[in-house]
């Protein structure tokens, strides 16, 4: 994290819809040239939140401050503030450089002006060549890059990024990630990138912090935060097993299971089921208590089939704190 002032800080930011609460005093800062990637399930309000931000829904509470300026009752297009989403939106009747060019359009610069400043997004998102298309000749990897490439154009001091890779295929997933964070690296722009997605919000992100039924539960380095999960629901969101087998919940990542003979370990248990995921065995076992956790390894023994007793152990396990209600956000700075 960045020692200098924040860009941006949301403080004690609550939202509710027809009255149910979905944002619950979420506090958090964003620093020059950072991406903070925002991870929680579907429905957590990461859109919602984001929305907030920019300024296309007003919070119950809370505040929201670009550069120390309260941006208050601002609309959208003074902010300075980027928003991408899923859905790429181009303008189906404007070409590629069009499209591109567009925000310093909207700002009163000349043609000749709007074109010269998409010249550096289209390099650096490897658009060239693609100038004179129509948006529907692109596949979705090329809309998402188009649509990136037209926020920068715009100059945002914060750029927004909501889920812009959730339908893209798998196969191009990974090249566009990088793509992007290379990109707002070289061009400098701060930004805020929410995901359900686990592994792609901690790659992209320089920090993490993980929403849960609207409250931000903590916000940290990617390696600190799956290391030290703060809750059970956290723990599930990175992935670990959580399991109470006396003196308090426990997180265990599947990885650091162990799997012996009944007796031999914390537990028994029963397994369910065995299979692939392509590189990784994974056996699904049942403790007695009713827990499920997952292992993984890179081969199964033969007689872990489903109905067979084993001894549950674990190389590494996480204490996790009692259950915390939703209602009592914490700060993150």
């Amino acid at each position: 994290m960045s020692s200098s002032e924040p860009i941006l800080s949301v403080e004690g930011l609550c939202a509710a819809w027809d009255g149910e609460p979905v944002l619950r005093g979420v506090s958090f800062a964003l620093y020059p040239r950072e991406l903070v990637s925002l991870l929680g399930p579907n429905g957590c309000g990461k859109t919602t939140l984001l929305r907030c931000i920019a300024g296309f829904e007003r919070p119950t509470s809370g505040t929201v401050r670009l550069g120390g300026e309260l941006l208050g009752n601002r609309p959208p297009h003074r902010r300075g503030i980027g928003l991408m989403s899923q859905e790429p939106a181009l303008f189906p009747r404007r070409t590629v450089l069009e499209n591109i060019a567009y925000g310093p359009l909207l700002k009163g610069a000349t043609d000749a002006e709007a074109r010269a400043a998409a010249v550096r997004p289209i390099e650096l998102l490897r658009l060239e060549g693609f100038e004179d298309r129509w948006p529907h000749q692109l596949s979705g990897g090329e809309r998402q890059r188009v649509a990136l490439a037209r926020t920068l154009t715009a100059r945002p001091r914060v750029v927004l990024l909501d889920e812009p890779f959730a339908n893209i295929d798998v196969e191009l997933r990974a090249e566009l990630r990088a793509d992007f964070r290379r990109v707002l690296r070289e061009m400098g722009t701060a930004a805020i990138h929410v995901t359900h997605d686990r592994e792609e919000g901690l790659f992209l992100g320089d920090r993490v912090g993980l929403l849960l039924e609207g409250v931000l539960e903590v916000v940290d380095r990617p390696e600190a935060v799956f290391a030290h999960p703060t809750s059970e629901r956290s723990a599930r969101l990175l992935g670990y097993g959580v399991v109470d087998i006396g003196g308090g919940p426990i997180a265990v990542y599947p990885t650091e299971l162990l799997l012996g003979p009944p007796g031999s370990g914390h537990a028994d248990a029963t397994v369910l089921a065995r299979g692939t995921t392509g590189r990784d065995a994974l056996v699904v076992v049942a403790l007695d208590g009713g827990d499920h956790l997952e292992w993984r390894g890179p081969a199964v023994r033969g007689e872990l089939v489903p109905g067979v007793r084993v001894g549950v152990g674990w190389q590494r396990a996480v204490p996790l704190p009692p259950p915390r209600s939703s209602k009592e956000p914490k700060n993150h700075t």
